[in-house]
């Protein structure tokens, strides 16, 4: 693909961008704005100056990704572990982040898991996705956005993928939402992407959000040690998933849908969490691997584990070849979303991104 081709793709992938969506019947008061500390390898994300999000690429984390993310009220719906812990919190997974974009298979290299040593390791067969710069950031009322140039590279630097990314702050109220519109670009090798159910856009949220488990867990604790238990009370422990097909519960792992809907309250407050996946996707509708113990992710590439090994997907990436990804992530806060609700936020998603 030539550089020309490169620009025009991109173009058309965000020439659908703006605030006339369906969803721009609400009103647009709250201001978005961003404070960037590129020393600080870091972006803040604020509704009318309260902070809604943080971009970040820390030195010590193999990948950028958003911690933490708040609602509208300043509830943290995201873990704190490992780079924040609060105690009582599952201390297990450390390469479960924020929210972000990854796969644990890409020419045999895991981007997903690496760094699962904790903070500062690097897994033998890791891959790194190195933040690149940040531009073309626009501010507004109702709605911000920023340009995002990221390179995944093997162990001895090479690239093997160039993503550009767009991302949309939305501020309607107490529906705060994310579209993340990504493109993923081969460099001169062909880039093989086998199926694996550790993947792609996840999300790590608090454990109020969590589904109730008699399961042993590893909680942190308030000196910094933890402990494994069997934590059959589950005080607070409030999360359950609906998927658009009607799915609900541990259920929805492996299955495929257009949204899923995350719910639970942290305290008095009634928190949604959803993920929409986009109809120009690849392999839409997405495979859910979303796990009850906080791990709420849409792989479109996981067939073999989430069929059982009835059926597979071994994607592929020509060298220069382009794919987008687009993921929309709704953020609500004083009630859960009604179906009705959320069926018109995707759609509205769908629509503004053609």
């Amino acid at each position: 693909m030539t550089q020309l081709n490169y620009l025009i793709l991109i173009l058309a992938v965000f020439s659908g961008i703006s605030c006339n969506s369906k969803s721009g019947d609400q009103k647009h008061n709250a201001q978005v704005t961003f404070s960037e500390d590129i020393a600080g390898k870091k972006i803040d994300v604020l509704v009318d100056g309260q902070l809604f999000t943080r971009f970040q690429w820390p030195e010590n984390v193999t990948k950028p990704l958003f911690y933490p993310i708040l609602t509208s009220k300043g509830t943290e719906i995201t873990r704190g572990f490992p780079l924040n812990p609060k105690t009582s919190e599952r201390a297990d997974h450390p390469h479960q982040i924020g929210m972000w974009m990854t796969y644990g298979n890409v020419n045999g290299l895991d981007f997903w898991g690496n760094g699962s040593g904790g903070l500062g390791t690097k897994n033998q067969n890791g891959g790194v996705i190195k933040h690149l710069k940040t531009e073309k950031t626009s501010e507004g009322s109702g709605e911000g956005s920023f340009l995002s140039t990221e390179s995944w590279v093997d162990s001895s630097g090479l690239e093997l993928l160039r993503e550009v990314t767009e991302f949309h702050f939305i501020a309607n109220a107490d529906i705060w939402i994310i579209d993340r519109n990504t493109i993923l670009t081969a460099g001169e090798n062909e880039i093989t992407v086998p199926d694996t159910k550790e993947g792609m856009f996840g999300i790590r949220v608090a454990r109020q959000l969590e589904l109730p488990s008699s399961e042993t867990v590893v909680l942190y604790n308030e000196d910094g040690t933890t402990s494994r238990m069997k934590d059959t009370m589950n005080i607070g422990i409030t999360g359950n998933y609906l998927s658009s097909e009607g799915i609900s519960g541990e259920e929805v792992w492996g299955t495929r849908a257009r949204w899923m809907h995350l719910s639970g309250n942290i305290e008095d407050e009634k928190v949604s969490l959803v993920i929409c996946d986009h109809p120009d996707n690849p392999n839409y509708p997405t495979y859910w691997h979303a796990r009850p113990y906080g791990l709420f992710a849409a792989n479109p590439f996981g067939v073999k584990d989430f069929t059982n090994g009835s059926d597979s997907l071994n994607f592929s990436i020509s060298p220069g070849q382009s794919f987008a990804f687009r993921y929309r992530v709704i953020i609500a806060s004083g009630e859960h979303l009604p179906a009705a609700e959320i069926n018109k936020l995707s759609s509205d998603f769908a629509m503004k991104y053609e």
